[in-house]
């Protein structure tokens, strides 16, 4: 067999920084080689699911999150967490044995970054009283939405003319020009 080589990180103090977003490996400063291997490396811990995961997962198959949805083990910049939901812009990370502290440090303040709300749930607990957790991660969702609306809002009071003119559901709203480049509304068709 040959040797594995290691991945040796330098410790991470608190006054460190997370990586920049840069225009590559679709928004992140990784090339698609480690892309690829992530994506990989994704499909293979699907396969292979902890009971904890398993649980959780089957909870979230059976719960209706309306317009909300989990992905499984999703690849996030250069993190695997094993849920996320990009409309909340959550990502829900079981701690289990085995993960290196300054790995996890590192992956939180990357995520925390580029505005992903990270939240740890124990494996424990999800084994021992999966109820107490859903309602945690309710809350949790609950403040990710919120906190989604009012970034919205903000942005749209910050730069009016860059946001969209509303609809109703039956298709009122403001006139729209034909090709001509004149509202249709008050022509008359005679």
């Amino acid at each position: 067999m040959t040797d594995r080589k290691t991945l040796n990180l330098r410790p991470a103090s608190e006054d460190s920084t997370a990586p920049a977003v840069k225009r590559k490996g679709r928004g992140w400063e990784i090339s698609e080689k480690r892309l690829d291997a992530l994506h990989d490396r994704a499909r293979e811990m699907r396969r292979h699911a902890s009971p904890a995961h398993k649980a959780l997962a089957e909870k979230f198959s059976k719960a209706d999150f309306g317009r909300y949805s989990f992905t499984r083990f999703a690849v996030v910049g250069s993190a695997i967490v094993d849920f996320n939901s990009h409309n909340m812009g959550l990502a829900i990370l079981i701690d289990e044995e085995g993960v290196e502290p300054a790995i996890a440090t590192r992956r939180d303040k990357s995520l925390e970054a580029v505005g992903i709300r990270v939240v740890h749930v124990p494996a424990a607990d999800i084994l021992a009283d999966i109820d107490a957790v859903l309602a945690t991660l309710t809350q949790e969702m609950r403040a990710a939405i919120a906190d989604r609306k009012e970034a919205r809002r903000r942005h749209e009071e910050a730069n009016p003319r860059q946001t969209k003119p509303r609809y109703d559901r039956d298709g009122n709203g403001p006139p729209r020009p034909n090709n001509r480049g004149r509202s249709d509304r008050g022509r008359r068709d005679g």
